[in-house]
């Protein structure tokens, strides 16, 4: 007899079938009715137990924690909230649980505390639900790429370059820090370090990636990256995970046009795949909406914002159609925007790409042709001279969730780029390779995994959407 799962268990007709499932206790009431959860759903199963005929000694060791496994008989539940339950034959204890010191109790717990105890929250509906969302979206973005002819590559981790240009990078190096060698210019000689040079943990592989993409036409990159940004706000990781296509012959609206239909799909999948979590979830949203003044909630629950995305088209705006939006909308008249947009060339805040989202155009927006000082040295560069044909996607509730654009083919242009802002040519050389041997255009974008999952879930804070965050001062698990 296999092991079955609560979600197999709660769709099957109970027919007195004997069963038997292994999980952890999430309440035991009455020494009679164990509530039992396996993680394969947010619903646990109800089991029946007969107190007079069940050993007291195990019936003494079942509490919240609790590992079991439990033999039995699939009946019609006799309660309400779910149509089966188990009447238990067998009992027998996997791992017992201290209930004096075990932090997750069944009550509600503040989700700051909840990070404190990041290797038992897990255990909890809502992060539960919310890996669960994270597992199907995963495998969702794979599936979406393998099915357009994508092929999945993987780039360095460790790397001697910055793609961002930002200089937010950790360092990686086998020299000893108390005895770190400097070189006759009195600066730290990394001819002495592993790999002869400064590397550092990578904050994109996308430029790796267009590497590929000479050669396999269409790549995708999936992997972890790092920023060493001292910032503690909710939407920031020292580790996050990025989602990056690259794909030769495409030009900007090539890019924009894949972006969406990607993203939609992805999220139709979810929507498909997880229900109960996804219900649970904007249950969630819902309740915790009410504590909240009424300026401050959110005008659309979490399965109407999915479907907003999921139904309206993107809308197209340039960066000066946009600005000239915000320049002269109320907020910024009455001065209501924490930043306000007074000159062109600003870069826009969340609070600006919410407005156009869900204020003025109310539909998912993709801004384009952005200023080219704000934007990184590998977008192509428009006949103005002032802006780069790069993209972001603007969504309710979050702002920008992504950026790409199409890159700069154009040898002269890019060497021009780098100087302008005082890039080291010589570390890019191979990037200039690919400008020198068969150039084509080229155009990619980048996902924020986590970013993604937040939208998903309605979190609002990005260390609950990844299992162990990492962040300034935190790096506990």
């Amino acid at each position: 007899m296999n092991s079955l799962t609560v979600k197999n268990l709660l769709k099957d007709n109970p027919s007195s079938q004997k069963v038997f499932i292994e999980g952890w206790v999430k309440t035991f009431r009455a020494n009679r009715f164990i509530s039992l959860n396996d993680g394969s759903c947010s619903e646990n199963i109800q089991c029946v137990v007969d107190f007079e005929n069940t050993d007291q000694e195990i019936l003494s060791k079942i509490s919240t924690g609790a590992s079991l496994r439990i033999e039995g008989t699939l009946v019609e539940s006799q309660g309400k909230g779910q149509k089966s339950e188990i009447k238990v034959d067998k009992i027998i204890i996997l791992g017992e649980c201290d209930m004096n010191s075990y932090p997750i109790q069944p009550k509600k717990h503040s989700l700051e505390f909840l990070r404190e105890n990041a290797h038992l929250r897990v255990r909890t509906n809502t992060f539960s639900s919310i890996m669960r969302v994270r597992s199907n979206l995963s495998f969702a973005i794979h599936k979406y790429f393998k099915e357009k002819g994508f092929f999945y590559v993987n780039t360095p981790i460790i790397t001697g370059s910055d793609a961002e240009g930002a200089g937010e990078m950790f360092k990686v190096t086998t020299l000893e820090i108390e005895k770190t060698p400097l070189n006759n210019k009195n600066k730290i000689d990394y001819e002495q370090d592993f790999f002869g040079k400064e590397t550092n943990l990578t904050v994109s592989g996308q430029l790796e990636a267009e590497s590929l993409a000479m050669g396999l036409g269409k790549v995708y990159t999936f992997g972890p990256t790092f920023r060493a940004e001292n910032s503690n706000t909710s939407r920031h990781l020292a580790e996050f995970w990025m989602i990056e296509p690259e794909m030769a012959f495409y030009d900007l609206e090539d890019n924009m046009e894949l972006a969406e239909e990607f993203i939609k799909s992805v999220i139709k999948d979810l929507i498909n795949e997880c229900p109960e979590d996804l219900e649970y979830l904007n249950k969630r949203l819902l309740d915790e909406d009410k504590s909240k003044p009424m300026n401050e909630r959110n005008e659309l629950n979490l399965l109407d914002r999915l479907n907003f995305v999921v139904n309206n088209d993107f809308k197209k705006i340039t960066y000066t159609e946009a600005f000239e939006i915000l320049k002269n909308s109320k907020p910024n008249k009455k001065k209501k925007f924490k930043y306000p947009i007074l000159e062109w060339g600003v870069d826009l805040q969340s609070e600006h790409e919410r407005f156009l989202v869900e204020k003025h155009f109310k539909k998912p927006v993709i801004i384009y042709d952005y200023p080219a000082k704000i934007k990184a040295f590998y977008m192509r560069m428009n006949e103005d001279g002032k802006t780069v044909k790069a993209m972001d996607i603007l969504f309710p509730g979050i702002g920008e969730i992504v950026g790409g654009s199409q890159r700069e083919e154009r040898l002269d242009v890019l060497k021009a780029r780098i100087k302008d802002l005082n890039i080291e040519e010589k570390e890019l050389w191979w990037y200039l390779d690919l400008r020198k041997y068969g150039t084509v255009k080229h155009s990619g974008f980048g996902l924020g995994l986590e970013r993604l999952i937040l939208f998903a879930t309605g979190m609002s804070n990005i260390r609950d959407v990844i299992p162990f965050p990492r962040t300034p001062k935190s790096a506990e698990f």
